[in-house]
């Protein structure tokens, strides 16, 4: 094989390993989830600590995304506990006790036993959806109730994700009230809030103990005719995580009853309003609460982006790295075979096509949640710009060189390794360079499916509206899209033969 080719690929297939050798490889004994917003975090965190102190080893997964996410890593063993609401579990995840009207306590619990999963009592405190609108609105259009509002068909309704398609959502609340609206948008929980300060939006679906309440100075609309159920907060954990570490779970439930409903509000206002870091918040409420005090000590920034950078280097380099490999023996194979090339090059086309959230959701029911859905969802984006630069640098390459080459008695093998793929690395190292730059900015989404990465802290600060947190992932992934594209900007110097770097006079 050609020397520079050769160096070529252990230069790309290296890059997968030095970030390997940074991650700390761990098995704990219990696994917390969270949901994606500010008051399952500092349950989640609750949770956490009370386990730790129990003598647990404990991994977090916080802010998944929404409740099937959670729900179905519960069951399949990916998370041991999650916080979660009576009123979503018999309207979302087992929607037959609603429709048989067996929606009592005892009939949840049993359901769930039957799946392996048990329930907490109630933590103290109902967390009930609702809708509400600004203060100065509502009372310029003199609307107080939910069925005041089929006087505004004009309104524009902007709700949560979830909602839009929950059981207890915008279809039911649309259908028990005969609401006349049709122009409802799906958006994140947290731009809904900004939405409806900025008018763009009219109503927005809220949760009773959202500190946005008080301070965005919002109405909450009377559920004149109850349509949402009682959503009392709870514990759902796994029943083989009360046999693998009762100790842990004995002191977990003691949670139970001790959070009011004014004690949740006054954590949320403190996490969302005050940027109080949410394990501090949870630290601080359990030590007076049951007396238990926690050394916390809050990560600093620089630690935290250290943390994210190794998390984020391991998404993109093992899945380039892999997309590399694969990418140009396709490249080549498409070349030499055209028509079944066109159908590589269509294929990979329509990977690229699939948004990137729809792929990342699309990996879950394959591989569940964490990094590897992440790194198949990057590696499959990235084959495209590969696989094309490759074909197109093979395909452009001048006939009279073939021509040479087979005159000289060359066989195919070194033909190509020793003639083609040189001419073509330039055209070759340009698609890497391409795949990688766009992997860097895409594995941000990662974190929604609890992978990690520069896109946690990004989350985050659209979730608590903290521009610093934002930056702390934005900044850094853009630094490091520049630091790839420089990197192959010189292994392309390095790479591409000397006679292919010569400018013309």
């Amino acid at each position: 094989m050609n020397k520079r080719v050769h160096a070529l690929l252990i230069w790309t297939v290296s890059i997968g390993f030095v970030p390997a050798c940074l991650v700390h490889a761990a098995g704990p004994s219990l696994t917390i989830g969270s949901k994606a917003f500010t008051e399952s975090v500092i349950l989640g965190d609750m949770v956490a600590i009370l386990a730790k102190n129990a003598g647990a080893e404990v991994r977090e997964r916080r802010e998944l995304g929404g409740t099937q996410v959670l729900w179905n890593a519960l069951q399949r063993g990916e998370i041991d506990l999650y916080p979660e609401y009576t009123g979503t579990i018999t309207q979302e995840i087992l929607p037959q006790l609603s429709a048989s009207g067996k929606n009592n306590e005892e009939a949840i619990r049993s359901a769930l036993e039957e799946r392996g999963v048990r329930m907490s009592r109630s933590l103290g405190f109902n967390d009930t959806y609702a809708i509400g609108m600004k203060e100065e609105v509502a009372m310029q259009l003199s609307i107080e109730t939910i069925s005041d509002l089929r006087r505004h068909p004009e309104l524009n309704f902007g709700f949560s994700n979830e909602f839009m398609d929950r059981g207890d959502g915008w279809p039911g609340l649309r259908a028990r009230y005969a609401l006349p609206q049709r122009n409802a948008r799906g958006m994140d929980h947290e731009l809904a809030y900004r939405a409806l300060e900025s008018g763009a939006i009219h109503a927005t679906d809220l949760y009773s103990t959202d500190a946005e309440i008080q301070y965005r100075k919002l109405r909450v609309l009377r559920d004149d005719l109850g349509y949402f159920p009682q959503y009392d907060a709870v514990l759902l954990y796994r029943d083989d995580a009360s046999k693998r570490a009762p100790d842990a779970i004995r002191a977990i439930l003691q949670l139970e009853g001790r959070i009011s409903e004014q004690a949740m509000i006054e954590m949320n206002a403190r996490a969302k309003l005050d940027k109080v870091p949410e394990e501090r918040i949870a630290s601080e409420f359990l030590a007076g609460s049951l007396g238990l005090h926690n050394d916390t000590r809050d990560a600093s920034t620089v630690e935290m982006i250290l943390q994210r950078t190794k998390e984020h280097l391991l998404l993109v380099a093992v899945s380039l790295t892999a997309a590399i490999v694969v990418s140009i023996p396709l490249g080549i194979f498409a070349n030499k075979f055209r028509r079944a090339g066109q159908v590589i090059l269509a294929l990979t086309g329509v990977i690229q096509t699939i948004p990137s959230l729809a792929l990342l959701v699309f990996m879950i029911p394959l591989l569940g949640i964490g990094g590897p859905p992440a790194i198949v969802a990057l590696f499959l984006y990235s084959l495209l710009p590969i696989v094309r630069n490759t074909y197109t640098g093979l395909r452009d390459i001048a006939p009279s060189v073939r021509e040479s080459a087979a005159a000289l008695g060359l066989p195919e093998g070194p033909r190509l390794r020793l003639i083609e793929l040189p001419i073509a690395s330039r055209s070759i190292l340009a698609g890497i360079k391409t795949s990688a730059v766009i992997n860097v900015g895409t594995a941000t989404l990662g974190a929604l499916i609890g992978a990690g990465g520069y896109g946690q802290p990004i989350l985050t600060g659209i979730r608590l509206d903290d521009t610093g947190l934002i930056l702390q992932g934005a900044v850094p992934a853009a630094i490091l899209a520049l630091l790839v594209q420089g990197a192959f900007e010189l292994a392309e110097r390095s790479f591409t033969p000397r006679g292919l770097r010569l400018r013309p006079e």
